[in-house]
């Protein structure tokens, strides 16, 4: 008679590179389906979205509150034009260039504080750009949207 050993129910190195190598390849599927850079693109251009909104809300409503008078606001289109471009808040209140909006966020009776494009590094501009029309139509607009997203509110 021989004497047979009994498996111990291990496994070999063999199948345990291919399990790692199974689930690494399974892993970089999903990666590649969710598109994290498209989705962190998306999630930024919905802030812009909702900042460009804002601006104009409070705009209209200082507006209203103002017998229809509109804050200082350059005429023409929103285009990327340093004197479109609205000023972030600033401890002195001073803008030195662009368009100066701080009457929204005195006593944060409009916006306690002026949105800024989540990719912008400017010292003084908020990424959000505005003009007036002829007619007196406003529109805010971000130009750093992603993803070739145009931006832009007219009222």
């Amino acid at each position: 008679m021989k004497n047979f050993k009994k498996e111990t129910g291990g496994f070999t190195l063999i199948e345990i590179l291919l399990v790692v190598a199974a689930i690494a390849i399974l892993a970089g599927i999903v990666i590649l389906a969710i598109n994290p850079n498209k989705q962190l693109g998306e999630t930024r251009n919905a802030s812009r979205r909702a900042a460009v909104n804002t601006i104009l809300n409070a705009v209209y409503q200082y507006s209203i509150d103002n017998n229809g008078t509109l804050p200082t606001i350059p005429t023409g289109t929103c285009s990327l034009v340093a004197a479109n471009q609205v000023c972030k808040a600033t401890a002195t209140g001073t803008c030195s260039t662009g368009v100066d909006l701080s009457v929204l966020t005195t006593l944060e009776k409009y916006l306690t504080s002026m949105p800024i494009d989540p990719t912008v590094s400017s010292t003084d501009g908020s990424g959000y750009y505005i003009a007036k029309s002829a007619n007196g139509r406003v529109t805010v607009c971000a130009p750093s949207a992603e993803q070739s997203a145009t931006i832009s509110v007219t009222r």
